[in-house]
């Protein structure tokens, strides 16, 4: 025989968003044909066959009785659809000795694909009747135990053979099951199915199949009407290619002369366009009788209704709000978008409030319940939330000469948290202190120090300006501004964040390794300060000098502790303090990530699963606590700074400052109300990313006026200010999320299916960092700073998975041919690509220029860096790169 080459001919419609692809699969023996081969076996032009419908499906039941195969099956070309022609093997006809050589045989396998358009419910009646006839003669099986394809059909066949109401007594249930696959007499190897539906999302970086559910159609002439039977599976079963998580089966079946409004490709394409719905299958997964499954096709009929009519589906008729950074399109910015004075603060109260009593009633009371969700929930966000307030509050300690100690850090975390989880109309994002405001604070107390300020009073006045300018912004609505972020801005801003995590655990290691293995002590700032007075004639030295000192220290200072290292006889201890301290650091991230990923892994049960990876940070932070402080107790370990305070709510005395310091304070809170402003809009965005699926609206502008009151109140009692954080927010998301996973080419990908949008789990865990206080200085001291370390690792690395900006610079580590398909790779030159992640590096080192740089102006202003990138990307970007492939690599959607 001789060996073909495969072709494939594309005939493409414009059909966007979601698609029903129908595949069908059939043999078809080719008739030799000279003229259409040349020599070496080759096509050289194509023709379609046309074959009539009724005599194709009576051919085919007539050669599967009788073991014939000599039938040539295909389908009518349409002008819409996309057609794939495969050719698998082209063969003459061999001899008998040829054809027992050959163990497997070989045969040709005919694809074709279209489009299949999604019902209208409100147009089309018939969809309403083929969905009574269903329920009047329901053939449900819940629960289903089979692993195999076939077995879960045989058990369908049956369970349609044995209900009353759909008695086919022409009906050979042997020869119906051998038509729904591709099976040929004497060909048994090739077993696929024949005529099958699937639910395609079309989006801007590619094509995905929803791979949780499969249409199975069959037209027999036995038949006598028509019949469904819907198969929901106990686990999601591998059953091949875009067909690997599979839990529900649908089954139709119809005699092939009838109207063309109930031929079994109309029967099937409703059913089809009801599971289309992510949302609704997570309903039917959580049914429990067979009513109560019948109750929600119902309920989704009604729904789909009403979708058509409004020309929006259920789940993103608020898709203006939801997305309203969804920014890929941003529409011109105007003058009267800005005015009148607070409107768009009356909207996001006008929205929010009515739904307001759901936040606390979601996943708790109702059907879906997930109330173990809400308890892992609150469990992770109280260890990731608590364990940087501590190292931060120790290192406000350090740098505020106990102005502001740990204490008063988890205070304000306490308070700022459980304000904004009662008061939000976002009620998702989580508020921290930072690294950033870290480094305000330690600038605040430099320049009282240099100018004989009040700490507390300047630093109130800082805060009361921060607060005066938010709550302009928001009264004006700036932030609109925001939709002019890219995606590709966001994660430079996201990674910059991660690497200043990185940055801030290998400083503090290097500081224990200082100390402790190579035996140096680390000189105390503040006491070098104290035994020097300020020379307040030369201001501007003083100044320059002190900044530069403060803003050198490291950000998480050195272990306050007596050190042995030092000494003769401790030098070996010390060197074991330093590399059990490095053990414990990257210890907590390797059990803290692995659990995390646990997920993904094939191991025990999908909900234990689920489990140990919402709880990965509190087990790694308990499990390495426990193993430095009992494993190794004779080894001394670097514990964070504690100094209990004298009063830990002291209102600031703002009158004792002069017009000028006041004056001063209000360019450093112009300064930090850039970086509130751009933090917390962008993190919002963020959690309200349209992939979220969150479908009760935004409160941009109302949270921002929020944050400038809770901040407020922080500055007058010298508490540490707090913003929306990240990665900790988009983590909160995903900790509550339900999600669908896909298989697609060997990767496991996950999809969103809802968000329980609820106020408990961020209120329980501020009262929880609240009920810390009680848990200062023991056991809290127990947590070693590697610990912490480890922490500000694991945060960073489980911040990179989404990064595609991480991904792109990891390809230039890559062989080309090991390159993802992702939608950039497909569409991009792989040069446009590199050219557009060297940019973004480079904004991105400029960025860490500004703000890790040495110089403490520049520090200050990296806000403002953050802000010039709008004009990088829309005015400069565009010059070096065309625009239509800014728009793909800049794709809301990943991979």
């Amino acid at each position: 025989g001789r060996v073909g080459v495969g072709w494939v001919q594309v005939s493409t419609g414009d059909c966007p968003g979601l698609v029903l692809g129908a595949g069908d699969n059939s043999l078809a023996s080719l008739a030799e044909n000279a003229s259409t081969m040349s020599q070496n076996g080759y096509f050289e032009d194509s023709s379609y066959y046309k074959s009539d419908t009724d005599d194709t499906f009576e051919a085919r039941e007539e050669s599967l009785g009788d073991e014939v195969f000599d039938t040539v099956n295909s389908s009518i070309v349409s002008g819409e659809s996309i057609r794939f022609f495969v050719n698998v093997n082209l063969e003459m006809q061999p001899s008998q000795a040829e054809s027992e050589a050959l163990p497997g045989g070989c045969v040709l396998l005919h694809t074709s694909r279209k489009y299949l358009k999604l019902k209208n419910f409100k147009e089309e009646i018939r969809a309403h009747r083929d969905l009574d006839g269903f329920l009047a003669q329901a053939s449900i099986v819940l629960n289903e135990t089979a692993t195999s394809l076939d077995n879960v059909l045989r058990t369908m066949l049956r369970h349609f053979a044995q209900d009353p109401n759909n008695t086919e007594p022409d009906c050979n249930l042997d020869l119906l099951m051998a038509m729904l696959f591709t099976d040929a007499p004497m060909q048994g190897k090739v077993h696929l199915l024949s005529d099958t539906i699937q639910g395609v999302t079309a989006t801007v970086t590619g094509v995905r199949y929803q791979q949780s559910w499969l249409c199975i159609i069959c037209t027999m002439k036995a038949l006598q009407k028509r019949h469904v039977c819907i198969s929901r599976l106990v686990r999601p079963q591998n059953w091949g290619e875009n067909s690997c998580e599979v839990r529900f089966v649908i089954l139709v079946l119809a005699p092939p002369k009838t109207k063309s409004t109930k031929t079994a490709m109309e029967v099937a394409r409703t059913f089809a366009t009801m599971f289309s719905d992510i949302a609704f299958r997570q309903k039917l997964l959580e049914t429990r009788t067979e009513e109560e499954f019948k109750e929600a096709l119902v309920h989704q009929r009604q729904l789909l209704t009403m979708a058509s009519q409004c020309q929006v589906t259920p789940r993103t008729k608020d898709h203006s709000m939801v997305s309203f950074h969804g920014h890929r399109h941003p529409q011109p910015l105007k003058c009267k978008d800005f005015v009148p004075f607070g409107k768009g603060i009356w909207k996001d109260i006008a929205r929010r409030f009515p739904l307001y009593p759901l936040d606390f009633t979601d996943g708790i009371i109702g059907k879906n319940k997930a109330v173990g969700k809400h308890i892992t929930t609150t469990l992770f966000l109280y260890f990731a939330c608590l364990l940087p307030t501590i190292a931060f509050g120790s290192l406000n300690d350090e740098n505020t000469d106990g102005a502001i100690d740990v204490q008063k850090t988890i205070a304000g975390q306490s308070i700022g948290g459980l304000l904004y989880a009662l008061f939000s109309g976002q009620p998702l994002v989580i508020l921290l202190t930072t690294a950033p405001l870290a480094l305000y604070i330690q600038v605040i107390r430099v320049i009282c120090d240099d100018y004989n300020l009040d700490f507390n009073s300047f630093y109130a006045w800082t805060g009361l300006w921060n607060s005066f300018f938010l709550a302009l912004y928001a009264f004006f609505n700036l932030s609109l501004v925001m939709s002019l972020f890219k995606r590709s801005t966001e994660e430079i801003i996201a990674l910059f964040i991660s690497i200043t995590f990185v940055l801030d655990a290998v400083k503090g290691m290097a500081k224990i390794f200082w100390k402790y293995y190579y035996g140096h002590h680390v000189d105390d700032y503040h006491t070098k300060r104290a035994s020097s007075p300020v020379n307040l004639e030369g201001l501007g030295t003083s100044l320059n000098a002190s900044l530069h000192t403060a803003l050198n220290a490291s950000l998480l200072a050195s272990p306050t502790e007596p050190g042995t290292a030092g000494s003769p006889g401790g030098v070996h201890a010390g060197r074991a303090t330093a590399v059990l301290s490095l053990l414990i650091m990257l210890g907590t991230l390797w059990l803290g990530y692995t659990l995390y990923q646990f997920k993904k892994s094939p191991y025990l049960h999908s909900r234990v699963r689920e489990v140990l990876s919402d709880c990965a940070l509190p087990i790694s932070v308990l499990a390495f606590s426990l193993i430095s402080s009992y494993g190794f107790r004779e080894i001394e370990m670097s514990k964070f700074r504690y100094n209990p305070s004298e009063s830990l709510f002291e209102m600031a005395q703002i009158h004792s400052l002069s017009l000028r310091a006041i004056s001063s304070a209000m360019g450093l809170g112009f300064l930090l109300s850039m970086l509130f402003f751009i933090e917390q809009n962008l993190v919002a965005a963020l959690v309200n990313a349209p992939e979220n699926r969150l479908v009760k609206g935004t409160a941009y502008h109302w949270d921002l006026l929020l944050l400038a009151i809770i901040n407020m109140g922080l500055s007058l009692f010298g508490l540490p200010w707090i913003h929306a954080a990240y990665p900790h927010s988009p983590l909160h998301v995903r900790a509550l999320a339900l999600v669908e996973e896909r298989v697609e080419n060997g990767h496991i990908y996950e999809t969103i299916v809802n968000v329980k949008e609820t106020r408990l789990t961020s209120l329980g865990a501020s009262i929880l960092v609240g009920l810390s206080l009680l848990l200062l200085p023991t056991p809290l001291q127990w947590i070693p700073k590697p610990v912490l370390y480890g922490l500000f690792l694991y945060i960073a690395l489980t911040s990179l998975d989404d990064n595609q900006l991480f991904q792109r610079v990891a390809l230039l580590l890559k062989e080309q041919t090991s390159y993802p398909p992702t939608h950039y790779i497909r569409r991009v030159p792989q040069r446009k690509i590199h050219y557009f992640t060297g940019l973004q590096v480079l904004q991105l080192l400029l960025l860490c220029a500004f703000g890790m740089s040495s110089l403490p102006y520049m520090k200050m202003i990296f806000p403002l860096i953050m802000m010039a990138m709008i004009p990088i990307r829309y005015l400069l970007l565009p010059r070096i790169i065309e625009a239509k492939y800014l728009d793909v690599m800049d794709a809301e959607h990943g991979p």
